[in-house]
């Protein structure tokens, strides 16, 4: 869970391309962010694990969620899908 600001000179710090262990969270796609958005999380985890979640759903129900990865962006669920289909992404066993 790296990919945030240190305190020197507020720069992010590597911590790998896609950091599977950072800090995520499963939301509705038009969930309107703003001021509250963190309350609105349906569900949090590490980024893989949201992803293992958004792949359990059925195909046609994924489309309706994001994955917002802590200090780094919204993720759709073709992306996710996309990931989960990498062969580093982590098993989770």
């Amino acid at each position: 869970m790296a990919d945030h600001p240190s305190t020197f000179q507020g720069t992010p710090n590597e911590s790998g391309e896609h950091a599977w262990e950072d800090r995520a969270a499963l939301h509705h796609k038009d969930d309107g962010d703003g001021v509250l958005d963190g309350a609105k999380a349906l569900r949090r985890g590490t980024f893989a694990e949201m992803i293992r979640h958004l792949m359990l759903l059925p195909e046609n129900e994924r489309e309706k969620y994001v994955i917002e990865k802590s200090g780094d962006r919204e993720y759709s669920a073709i992306e996710a899908t996309e990931l989960a289909a990498r062969d580093d992404f982590p098993s989770g066993e």
